[in-house]
């Protein structure tokens, strides 16, 4: 457990530079927190696998939710938006 919370701080830092999914990221999370109650040898471990396969699962259903006549862009601000697809 207490590598656990040594990690968690460091998997902040790094992740707090990239603008992220919030399905992505939600699915991380729950996939973090499912490993680590279901791993009983090696919670750590757990807690990894689960946060790359919810978040991997996030991603994939948030894209199926998305209509796929509506694409994402970007202005030059870096503000996105969705709209029709030309």
């Amino acid at each position: 457990m207490k590598r656990f919370l040594m990690i968690l701080p460091l998997a902040a830092m790094t992740t707090a530079c990239v603008e992220a999914n919030p399905n992505t990221v939600g699915g991380a999370t729950v996939g973090a927190i499912a490993g680590a109650a279901l791993d009983d040898d090696d919670r750590v471990r757990g807690a990894v696998t689960g946060a790359v396969v919810g978040g991997v699962a996030g991603t994939l259903l948030g894209r199926s939710q998305q209509n796929p006549d509506q694409c994402v862009y970007q202005d030059r601000y870096g503000n996105r938006y969705v709209a029709d697809c030309p």
